[in-house]
């Protein structure tokens, strides 16, 4: 049983839903922030979407490195501590701990030296971008700290204290950002606007951002490591395990739930290897880079930003469902499990709407002097619900042990995307409208849809998940009448305002319309209401008007 008390506030583990709001909140910080980021280099003289290409490419390159090096081990760490403190043995959490540090560091200095060496026969002949190698360069430490990074944030989400990843990550996107702008602006001055220069310097800010991460990081563990110490004394149920056999632990757990990443990492890798060289088949290289620029810069940036009102209950799922599983409590961890599948869908039904309707004034509003993406950004914008819901899929599997399940239906579902790039990209678009560019985006969502259904199938042979039809035909009758309220409203303001600002005001008018229909079709249960932010005062409300009785 877990019944240690910690006695330091640094060391207080929180709830369930205060760690979900937390990252909530985060993560729609660091995506505002990372947006603001990318608006900034696309609008940017000498950066756009070339720039976009060139830097995406290269990012690619090093973001598949650090998968091998670090991307499953918060996961692995958080679920081994998570374990480890459930029957009080915060002595073997803490050594798992310790070992992880030393094992994935070394792993991280190695694959960075790897890239360093590398980074030319990349850029040349695996991109087919040589304006990619200064890029590769500047970002090859990250990999290394980056790494050690990992390790402490799956230690403290392993407590279930996902506040200091929430704040670490927080922090390295301000000073990314605030880094970005400053080198950009200071190389626009000096090199005339030379867009290899500038993506390198947008390389450089990632790096030194990551160091800065570090360095938070580690002064935070330096400051509760007394307590820590003390809360080790205290320990029951400590087995001892000898280095090897505690590696072999982290690696088992690990190794499966880094695969998976590894594989996300290569199918985001595919358009980066596949769409330049099928493009220039039918259009210069300069155009192929753009038309690469537009999808890996604003497309993917836009798409991805509804994710972060996801990632939060991904992170906080796998150590609710391991600690659930170790204590044989899984009805708790059932009723969790639906709440983030509602909010996946809630969420994810809008946004695609929403950026099916208005593609354009989005495009137009955020990107005024590179405003092109209009058909990809619809194309894409399919995924989001399907990402969101496998994202909580895999995490409940890893939760449960299921590691190796996940990964066999990611690799077929990369395998279908690589078939399909290669055949679509090659296409001229005036000949076929999935042709093309547009052709990556199809064969994206192809792999989404397949990867989410199968899933969804395999996650209900290990666990109840209280989830069906009607959860998602509320929300996507909600979604229909939002629609169609933007569609009028959208019309009706454009004849008042300006065409930002009307985007603007109905895409407020929307979100608001849409909350108030799921409220009144009552898809939430009478406890999840209360899980909201201000939840029991909205529920108080609904009784009056009698939607709850």
């Amino acid at each position: 049983m877990r019944n240690l008390k910690y006695t330091d506030k640094k060391l207080k583990k929180t709830s369930f839903l205060k760690n979900v709001v937390v990252l909530v909140v985060a993560h729609i910080f660091i995506k505002i922030i990372g947006v603001i980021n990318k608006i900034y280099l696309t609008n940017k003289q000498g950066f756009g979407d070339e720039g976009n290409a060139i830097y995406s490419s290269a990012f690619q390159i090093y973001a598949l490195f650090l998968t091998i090096s670090s991307i499953g081990i918060p996961n692995a760490v958080s679920k081994i501590v998570s374990e480890r403190l459930a029957v009080g043995d915060s002595k073997g959490a803490h050594k798992t701990f310790k070992i992880a540090i030393i094992t994935f560091g070394m792993l991280g200095f190695a694959l960075s030296l790897f890239l360093f060496v590398f980074a030319d026969t990349m850029a040349e002949q695996w991109l087919q971008i040589p304006e990619a190698k200064l890029s590769l360069l500047a970002l090859s430490p990250a990999i290394f700290f980056t790494s050690i990074t990992a390790v402490i944030k799956g230690y403290f989400n392993g407590r279930e204290n996902l506040n200091i990843g929430a704040n670490s990550q927080t922090i390295e996107q301000i000073f990314r950002t605030i880094l970005t702008i400053t080198l950009i602006e200071f190389i626009a001055q000096t090199t005339g606007f030379d867009t290899r220069v500038m993506a390198g310097g947008a390389a450089v800010a990632t790096t030194l951002s990551e160091i800065i991460c570090f360095v938070y990081l580690y002064r935070y563990y330096a400051s509760v490591k007394k307590e820590i110490a003390n809360e080790i004394r205290r320990s029951v149920n400590y087995k001892y395990k000898g280095i090897r056999k505690t590696i072999k632990e982290i690696l088992k757990v690990s190794i499966p739930m880094s695969i998976g990443p590894i594989i996300s990492g290569i199918n985001r890798n595919i358009d980066s290897l596949t769409i330049i060289r099928g493009l220039k088949k039918f259009m210069t290289e300069t155009e192929a880079k753009l038309e690469y620029g537009i999808l890996s810069g604003k497309i993917d940036t836009l798409v991805s930003f509804p994710l972060s009102f996801n990632s939060a209950f991904t992170s906080t799922l796998i150590p609710v469902v391991s600690s659930a599983k170790a204590s044989n409590d899984l009805e708790l961890a059932s009723r969790k499990i639906r709440f983030s599948m509602l909010i996946s869908v809630l969420i994810g039904i809008p946004s695609t709407v929403g950026m099916i309707v208005f593609a354009k004034p989005i495009l137009e509003l955020l990107f005024p002097n590179q405003p092109s993406g209009e058909l990809l950004l619809q194309i894409s914008s399919v995924s989001i619900t399907f990402i969101m819901l496998n994202q909580n899929i895999n995490a409940i599997l890893h939760g449960l042990g299921k590691t190796v399940v996940p990964t066999i239906i990611l690799v077929a579902g990369s395998t279908i995307k690589l078939i399909l790039n290669t055949i679509l990209v090659q296409i001229n678009p005036n000949e076929f409208i999935f042709g093309g560019t547009a052709g990556a985006a199809f064969s994206t969502v192809v792999s989404h849809i397949f990867t989410c259904l199968v899933s969804m199938y395999m996650v209900k042979k290990y666990v109840n998940i209280k989830f069906g039809i009607v959860d998602i035909i509320k929300p996507t009758l909600a979604t229909l009448m939002m629609g169609i309220c933007m569609i009028f409203t959208y019309k009706k303001l454009l004849c008042i305002f300006s065409g930002k600002l009307c985007i603007l005001l109905t895409l407020l008018i929307a979100i608001t319309i849409y909350f108030l229909v799921i409220l009144i079709l009552k898809v939430f249960l009478e406890d999840e209401i209360k899980k909201i932010p201000f939840g029991t005062s909205i529920y108080n409300v609904l009784k009056v008007l009698r939607v709850y009785k």
